[in-house]
Order: C-alpha cells, then sequence, then structure tokens
C-alpha cells in the first residue's frame, strides 16, 4: 500500500482570525513545499501535524497518515519525524547515542549494526562514539536525519532544515534529505523562505499569503 499524508479541510485559526486553509495528500517519496512570510501559519501547520499545537491557535479538520485518522493522537504515538533548522543532537550523548535515542527497542547489537550501517551510507563511517559537539554543521546535520529515519517515521516534516548551511553544505544536505525521502517512501512537507530548496524538492509549492 503506497504511503500518504492527508490533510482534509484544513482551517487553522489564532485566536479568531483564520490563518490558513488546506486541503492536500502527499503520497510517498514527495514533497509538498510551503513557502510564505512570517506569520501565514507555515510552523503552525506542523505543529498541528505533529499534535503539539499550542494554546491560543485552534484547528477544524482532520490529518490522516496512511489511511488513519490521526488528528486526536497523542503526538509521540503520531510516527511524524521532524527536522528543524538546528540539529537539536543532546551534548551527553554519542553520535550513536543520538540516534539509538529516537529508534523502536530491540536487539542491541542489532540496533548498533544498523546505526554503524547507516552512518556509512551517509559518509560518516567510523564516527558513532565521536562527540556530536566535535562534528562539523554538516556531519550533525546528517546526524539528526538519521536519527529521524531510523525512529522509523511513516512522514515525515522539514522545518527549514537547511537554513543554517552554507550554500554548498546545503545543496549536498538538501539533496541527500530528499534521497532518502523517496528512498524510503515517506510522504513530506517542508517549510523553506528559500526558492532554491522549493525547485529542488521537485514537487508542489504552496505561498501561503498572511491575511492581516
Amino acid at each position: 500500500m503506497q504511503s500518504s499524508l492527508h490533510i482534509k479541510n484544513l482551517q487553522l485559526f489564532r485566536q479568531n482570525e483564520l490563518l490558513l486553509s488546506l486541503n492536500e495528500q502527499v503520497n510517498g517519496g514527495e514533497i509538498l513545499t510551503l513557502m510564505g512570510p512570517s506569520g501565514s501559519g507555515k510552523s503552525s501547520l506542523l505543529n498541528w501535524l505533529t499534535g503539539a499545537l499550542p494554546s491560543g491557535f485552534h484547528a477544524d479538520g482532520e490529518v490522516w497518515l496512511n489511511d488513519t485518522n490521526i488528528t486526536f493522537t497523542p503526538a509521540h504515538q503520531r510516527h511524524v519525524g521532524v527536522l528543524y533548522q538546528d540539529a537539536l543532537l543532546f551534548s551527553h550523548l554519542s553520535v550513536a547515542g543520538n540516534i539509538a535515542f529516537a529508534m523502536p527497542p530491540g536487539n542491541k547489537k542489532q540496533r548498533l549494526d544498523k546505526i554503524e550501517a547507516s552512518l556509512a551510507q551517509v559518509g560518516l563511517k567510523g564516527l558513532a562514539d565521536r562527540h556530536p559537539d566535535n562534528l562539523s554543521g554538516g556531519q550533525q546535520a546528517r546526524v539528526a536525519l538519521l536519527r529521524v529515519l531510523l525512529s522509523e517515521p511513516k512522514a515525515i516534516l522539514l522545518d527549514e532544515p537547511f537554513s543554517k548551511l552554507d550554500s554548498q553544505l546545503r545543496e549536498d544536505t538538501r539533496e541527500l534529505v530528499f534521497e532518502q525521502i523517496r528512498y524510503h517512501q515517506l510522504p513530506a512537507i517542508m517549510v523553506t523562505h528559500d526558492h532554491s530548496d522549493a525547485e529542488a524538492a521537485d514537487g508542489k509549492i504552496i505561498t501561503l499569503s498572511k491575511l492581516n
């Protein structure tokens, strides 16, 4: 069965002000890009999708993931991964510890083998025991990506994930992230201010406007 993320008849409000209306389906391996000024509701949409809409906001509508209505499912049970603009790695854990933190429980050796293989796949072979603070920005971004992927999400959200990387690194990291989304056939939604991100995603682009 093809995976899909379906936003059905969403109306998102801040207090009583309508921020955005959306009705979209994103299939596995596709990336829907949202662009627009600050205050247009992009981050609030991602919060709603993860089940973490802050107080002061409310929404009408439903979110379906692989034919399951997850609108009222607790955040930790939604299987929606998020990649942020900061890697947000734990300083007290090694690279392997950071990745293992989000993985489903299982055999310890199998988990470590999977981490080692995944690190090698993204050009970080042998760095499992490294302290994350000793990694470059690009290496940290790749570890953050692996942490999301190995948590086995059913969909992935990208919140300005490349905005802090310089241009060449941005291009390489972006290519890797999009490649992994397509390889794992994950439906993805990306929020960005950068047109080159939107073009590279090669999917539908929605430009939100600030209503007030």
